[in-house]
C-alpha cells in the first residue's frame, strides 16, 4: 500500500534525552494503526512530531507525497491537513459546543458560518449530542466532551486523524462511548493513528499494532500476530502486564 503518512528515521531529543531514536513508520490511507507502549516510550512525542507541533532533530516526514519536514514548509498549512485529539479534550470553555466544533472551519478555513454550522450539527446529531450544541463544555460529561473533541477534529475533513490516549482522562464507565465512536470512524474508512493503552480495543479495531519502547519501534504486525505470538521478548514482557 502507498503510504499517506510516513516517518523516516526520525530522532527527537528533549535536552540530553533521546525520546525518539530512529523511528520509521508508514500509514496507508484508510488504515488504522495503534501505537502501544509504556508511558514515556515516545508515543505522544511521535504524534506531536508528525503534526509538526514538535520539530524533529533528524529524519524526514512525508504527508501525501509532500516533504513536511522541509524547514521551508508552512507548518500551519500542514496542521490543517490533520485532525488531532488529546487526552485532555482541550475544548474552549468560554465557547459553546457548536462554536468549538466550527471554530477551525470558520477561522482557519474561512468557511461561512452557516456552512460550517450545518456540517457541525450533522456531526453532532451523528454522535447523539445535537441537543447540546448551545451548551458550554462544563455542562457535559467527560465522555461527551471527548466525543465533541473528536467531532471538532473531523469537522475540517482531515486526511489523517491522530488520537493521543483519548480515554486516559475518562472515568471507566465513559471510555466505551468514546471508543465506540472511534470504531465507527474506523469502519467508515478514516485514516487513524492512535496512541492507546486500551489493548482489547487495539486488538479489535486496528489493522496494525506498533509497539514502542524507549523511543524505538520494537515490533509491529497485525493484532493477531502481535498479541497472539509476539516475536520479541520486550513485547512479551510488556503485554504480560495486561494478561497476568
Amino acid at each position: 500500500m502507498t503510504a499517506l503518512l510516513r516517518a523516516e528515521d526520525v530522532w527527537k531529543a528533549f535536552g540530553d534525552r533521546d525520546v525518539l531514536r530512529g523511528v520509521s513508520l508508514d500509514l496507508a490511507a484508510h488504515e488504522v494503526v495503534a501505537l502501544i507502549g509504556a508511558s514515556g516510550s515516545g508515543k505522544s512525542t511521535l504524534l506531536r512530531c508528525l503534526n509538526l507541533l514538535e520539530p524533529i532533530d533528524d529524519g524526514r516526514l512525508w504527508l501525501g507525497g509532500d516533504d513536511i519536514s522541509d524547514p521551508r514548509v508552512d507548518a500551519n498549512a500542514v496542521r490543517q491537513r490533520f485532525g488531532i485529539v488529546f487526552q485532555s479534550y482541550n475544548l474552549f470553555p468560554h465557547l459553546s459546543v457548536l462554536d468549538n466544533v466550527t471554530l477551525a472551519a470558520r477561522v482557519v478555513h474561512r468557511e461561512r458560518r452557516a456552512v460550517a454550522e450545518e456540517r457541525a450539527l450533522a456531526l453532532l446529531e451523528r454522535i447523539g449530542l445535537a441537543d447540546k450544541a448551545k451548551e458550554h463544555p462544563d455542562r457535559l460529561s467527560g465522555g461527551q466532551q471527548q466525543r465533541v473533541a473528536l467531532v471538532r477534529a473531523l469537522a475540517t475533513d482531515p486526511e489523517v486523524l491522530l488520537l493521543d490516549e483519548i480515554t486516559s482522562a475518562l472515568d471507566p464507565e465513559l471510555v466505551g462511548e468514546v471508543l465506540e465512536l472511534v470504531r465507527e470512524l474506523a469502519e467508515g474508512g478514516a485514516t487513524i493513528l492512535m496512541a492507546t493503552h486500551e489493548m482489547a480495543f487495539a486488538r479489535d479495531v486496528a489493522d496494525r499494532v506498533v509497539f514502542l519502547d524507549d523511543g524505538v519501534i520494537v515490533e509491529q504486525g497485525t493484532p493477531a500476530q502481535l498479541f497472539g505470538a509476539p516475536r520479541e521478548a520486550r513485547t512479551r514482557a510488556f503485554l504480560s502486564r495486561f494478561t497476568s
